[in-house]
C-alpha cells in the first residue's frame, strides 16, 4: 500500500504543488502538520476530525497545504495518536497524546514504539472541579452586565467584515477589574474549547521564567543556563536571559520569524536543533524576531530545575494551577522540552486569567508569584527594536508586544500575539484585558488588532 503512496499524490497534488510533493522533507514536515494538529485538536480540543479540518489545516503555509489536503490521516482514538503517511520506505508520522501534556510529534522515521519513552506529567491538580470555584480561580459567576455599545461591538467581531478573507473569530472575551463583562463564541466553542496559542505563548514563557525569578531559580541579567554552550570558549555563553526575552539574542536565525519548522513540524528535540545556530551579530545590539530565543530561554529554565521531572512539572504547579489555568496544555518535544515558543492549547479564559495576573502586578490571591515590578519589565521596550517602533508601529519589551504610538492606545498597553490572530491587550491604566482568538490565514492580510482593541475601549467608554 505504501508503495503506491506517491503515486498517488502526485495524481491528487495540483501541478503548483507538484515540487512541494517531489521533496521528500517537505512530504514529512507537511505529514508532521497534519499529525500534531489532528492529534492536539481531536484530544485536547475535542473537536471533530471535519472541524479540526477546516479550521486548523486549511489557511495554513502555502508549502504545506495541497500536501496536507491529500497525505492521508488515521486516528486511534483508543492510543489516542494520529498517524500520517508519507513515504513508503519510513514509517508515517506519529503524534501521540497523554494527559497534561497533550501531543508530542515523534521524529521524522520513529515508529509507535518510540511513544513509550514520551515525558508524562507526575504532578496532580488541586482537587476538586474548577469550574466549581468563584471567578477567576474557577469558572462560576464573574459574568457582569456590560455597556450595550460593548455587546454590539462585541457581536461586530464576529461579521465577516470584521477579519481578513478566510478567516474566523471563535471567541472575544473583555474584562475589566477583574470581572467579565462581554464574552462570545463561534458556533461550536464554549469556554473551554482550546486554540493553539502560537506565538501567544511566549508571554507564557516570560511567566515561567517571572516564577523561577521570583524563586531564586534564574537571575534574568545573567548568563542563560544552556548547557550545550558550556564548551570553553563558546562565545553563545555570554548571551544573557533577559536578552533572550528581548530577542536581542544576535544568534542567526534561518528567515525572518525563524519559524522553527524542524521542531515543531519535524520533530526535532530543542536540545537538537534550537541550542545549534550561531552568533551573527553582538548580543542585545540587534532585534530580530526568533522562535529560538523564546526556546533557548525556556530551555534556560528548564536546565535550572535539573532537566528531570521537576522541569515538566513547574509550570502546571507553580503558574497555570495556582491562577486556575485548568484548561490549558503546553507540549513538549519527545525529550520532554517545553515548546513554549508556540504549541500550547488553552482557552480565551485562560489567556484572561494570565493577563489578570499581569494586571495584578504578578500576585494572586494574596500570593507574590512574580517580582513586583515585573509587569512593567516585560513592558518596558527592549534596548534594541523592531523598525516599525520608529515610526510609531508596535514594539517589542520581553516576550510581549508593546503597539506604538499609531495603535492610538493608552500609553502603557502591551499585549500578546499569536499566528492566525490570537490577541490579548492589558490596559493596566484601565484595568482593561482584551482577548481575541480566530483562525486567520498564515499568511497575506491579518486582523487589525488594534483597531480590535480600540473598539472595545470606545464601547466601554470611561
Amino acid at each position: 500500500m505504501r508503495a503506491a503512496l506517491l503515486s498517488a499524490l502526485i495524481a491528487l497534488a495540483p501541478l503548483t504543488a507538484r515540487s512541494a510533493v517531489d521533496d521528500a522533507h517537505v512530504r514529512a514536515l507537511a505529514a508532521g502538520y497534519k499529525a500534531a494538529f489532528l492529534c492536539s485538536d481531536l484530544f485536547d480540543a475535542h473537536l471533530s476530525e471535519a472541524q479540526a479540518t477546516a479550521d486548523d489545516l486549511e489557511g495554513i503555509y502555502p508549502e504545506y497545504q495541497a500536501l496536507v489536503r491529500v497525505l492521508p490521516a488515521q486516528v486511534d482514538t483508543v492510543r489516542r495518536t494520529v498517524s500520517v503517511a508519507f513515504d513508503a520506505r519510513l514509517a508515517p508520522r506519529i503524534s501521540a497524546w497523554r494527559p497534561g501534556l497533550g501531543c508530542t510529534t515523534l521524529p521524522i522515521g520513529a515508529g509507535p514504539q518510540a511513544i513509550a519513552r514520551l515525558p508524562h506529567l507526575a504532578a496532580k491538580p488541586p482537587p476538586g472541579d474548577p469550574d466549581a470555584r468563584p471567578w477567576p480561580d474557577g469558572d462560576r459567576g464573574g459574568r457582569f452586565p456590560g455597556p450595550p455599545a460593548l455587546t454590539a461591538a462585541v457581536a461586530r467581531m464576529f461579521d465577516a467584515a470584521a477579519t481578513p478573507a478566510g478567516g474566523t473569530t471563535t471567541a472575544v472575551l473583555v474584562m475589566r477589574d477583574g470581572k467579565i463583562l462581554a464574552e462570545r463564541y463561534r458556533a461550536g466553542f464554549d469556554l473551554h474549547t482550546p486554540q493553539r496559542t502560537w506565538s501567544a505563548a511566549k508571554s507564557l514563557t516570560a511567566t515561567v521564567i517571572g516564577r523561577a525569578s521570583q524563586l531564586g531559580l534564574v537571575k534574568v541579567d545573567a548568563s542563560a543556563n544552556i548547557p550545550e554552550w558550556r564548551a570553553p570558549g563558546d562565545p553563545r555563553a555570554r548571551i544573557t536571559l533577559v536578552q533572550l526575552m528581548q530577542m536581542g539574542s544576535g544568534l542567526w536565525t534561518n528567515g525572518p520569524g525563524n519559524r522553527t519548522d524542524e521542531i515543531y513540524l519535524g520533530g526535532a528535540a530543542i536540545t537538537q536543533a534550537a541550542t545549534m545556530m550561531p552568533l551573527e551579530a553582538a548580543p542585545g545590539s540587534r532585534w530580530r524576531y526568533a522562535n529560538d530565543d523564546t526556546l533557548l530561554a525556556s530551555r534556560s529554565v528548564r536546565a535550572a530545575l535539573g532537566d528531570g521531572q521537576r522541569a515538566i512539572d513547574f509550570p502546571f504547579t507553580q503558574v497555570l494551577w495556582p491562577i486556575g489555568m485548568r484548561h490549558t496544555t503546553p507540549e513538549t518535544d519527545w525529550q520532554g522540552n517545553f515548546i513554549l515558543s508556540s504549541q500550547v492549547w488553552t482557552t480565551a479564559r485562560d489567556l484572561g486569567r494570565l493577563a489578570l495576573l499581569y494586571d495584578r502586578d504578578g500576585v494572586w490571591d494574596g500570593k507574590r508569584l512574580l517580582p513586583p515590578g515585573w509587569s512593567r519589565f516585560v513592558a518596558t521596550p527592549a534596548p534594541a527594536q523592531p523598525e516599525t517602533a520608529a515610526t510609531g508601529g508596535p514594539g517589542y519589551g520581553a516576550f510581549f508586544w508593546l503597539p506604538g504610538s499609531k495603535a492610538g492606545l493608552p500609553l502603557g498597553t502591551y499585549y500578546m500575539n499569536g499566528n492566525r490572530g490570537q490577541f490579548v491587550f492589558i490596559v493596566p491604566s484601565k484595568h482593561v484585558i482584551l482577548v481575541r482568538r480566530g483562525f486567520d490565514p498564515a499568511v497575506g492580510a491579518r486582523f487589525d488588532e488594534a483597531r480590535f482593541a480600540r473598539e472595545m475601549l470606545a464601547a466601554l467608554g470611561g
